[in-house]
């Protein structure tokens, strides 16, 4: 009998912003090229989850969505629902898809519980059939003292260490280790394997707005993310070109489909009266804006860093301190390694520094010349993983449906 074709369900912490979905749909993207008979699933809460490409292999699942008030605290998108009924709705869905889909591996991106201990149940069940568990972090979680407070009130320690079978670590130790001084035991650091960074190709991830242009003159990339605390970068890029008409380059402005609707309509008034500036909301396809840019001015998060790496742009990075201090812990220890120049958020009031800074990325040293060995080995890694993982699954219930699954592929790889 034919062995059936591996799946993978990921869940995408997406609260806040378009990183865990943006990480987790590359990682997808990956696992089916390898293996284009892969099929894989992703669960996630993010309203723009369906503006994005994927493969024919991947689809989605996009369970209600929440809106982040603060760390930690959240608000149903939906006003006519408690929290509680939505977190008992997006727990049942996720349950009941895991329990239909039937995967091989299901990857749980960054919150070991997910949003409020919603994929708690799923672990469980899913342990009982064999599944692989594994829980993806990216390089940066927090500084030590705050994981360890945030991980204990979540009760995420001993889903670490009783529930998941690996840990992949998107990123490298040099840049920075998240299990490092959070007290976890010997046996989690035996699960936990260091991927390197997840490279990013110019191919569109989705449809790209027709009031960015991007077979024009050269122009530097401003990118908030989500956008939803990116007004402080907006603002001092405006500043920059408002009061140095000097700087010399184009300026493009992705203000984040996340920002605050009246921010977007005061920087869209700023930017009309900019000759050398251009703004739009969103953009799904990052990728070619990005390969053509001239440099790169941008927030610290772990997506902009990877793209930064695999586009190979000068860069400078305003990394953000609050409510976590990810962005500054990357952005700094990038920075001492010759990959980036950083602003401080404390500088905003500084005009000039911006404009400076912009001026001088043409001459600013490229990310690649800094050669840190492995560090966009990333994804080549993770579906290395994955198809030994898989594997060892099948081969504890059937022999033959491994031996199948470890044939020589066939098809476009």
């Amino acid at each position: 009998m034919k062995a059936r074709s591996p799946r993978v369900l990921i869940y995408s912490h997406d609260t806040f912003g378009l990183g865990h979905l943006r990480r987790c749909r590359v990682i997808a993207q990956a696992l089916v090229a390898h293996r284009p008979e892969t099929a894989v699933l992703i669960v996630a809460g993010s309203p723009v989850v369906g503006s994005f490409n994927y493969p024919p292999q991947v689809d989605f699942i996009r369970v209600p969505g929440v809106v982040k008030l603060g760390a930690d605290t959240y608000a149903p998108s939906n006003p006519g629902l408690s929290l509680e009924a939505l977190t008992e709705i997006r727990a049942a869905i996720i349950e009941k898809t895991a329990e239909i889909f039937d995967p091989d591996l299901f990857l749980v991106d960054k919150e070991p519980l997910g949003m409020r201990g919603e994929v708690g149940p799923t672990l469980k069940a899913l342990k009982g059939r064999g599944t692989r568990l594994v829980l993806g972090l990216r390089d940066v979680m927090d500084e030590p003292s705050r994981l360890v407070e945030e991980w204990t009130r979540k009760e995420a320690f001993q889903a670490v260490e009783e529930d998941y079978d690996d840990i992949w670590v998107y990123g490298l130790p040099q840049i920075c280790d998240p299990l490092a001084g959070i007290g976890v035991s010997a046996a989690v650091r035996d699960k936990a394997v260091f991927t390197g960074y997840l490279h990013r190709q110019d191919e569109p991830s989705g449809a790209l707005p027709d009031r960015i242009r991007i077979d024009e003159r050269p122009y530097v990339l401003v990118t908030t993310g989500g956008g939803g605390d990116g007004a402080m970068l907006v603002d001092w890029v405006l500043r920059a070109y408002e009061r140095h008409g000097d700087i010399g380059v184009r300026a493009k402005i992705l203000l984040g489909p996340f920002m605050d609707s009246q921010l977007q309509t005061d920087f869209q008034e700023r930017v009309k009266r900019l000759e050398e500036v251009d703004a739009v909301t969103f953009a799904a396809s990052i990728e070619p804006l990005f390969e053509r840019a001239a440099g790169v001015v941008a927030m610290g998060g772990y997506n902009t860093f990877c793209e930064i790496l695999s586009f190979d742009k000068p860069a400078v990075v305003v990394p953000r301190r609050q409510p976590r201090l990810e962005q500054f812990i990357r952005a700094s220890r990038a920075e001492e390694l010759g990959l980036l120049r950083t602003l401080s958020e404390e500088e905003h009031g500084d005009a000039s520094a911006m404009a400076g800074a912009i001026r001088s990325l043409p001459a600013q040293a490229l990310p690649n010349t800094a050669a840190v060995p492995g560090i966009l080995a990333g994804l080549d890694r993770i579906c290395e993983l994955t198809d030994r993982l898989i594997a060892d699954r099948r081969s504890s219930s059937s022999p033959k449906a491994a031996d199948a699954y470890r044939a020589p592929k066939t098809g476009t790889a």
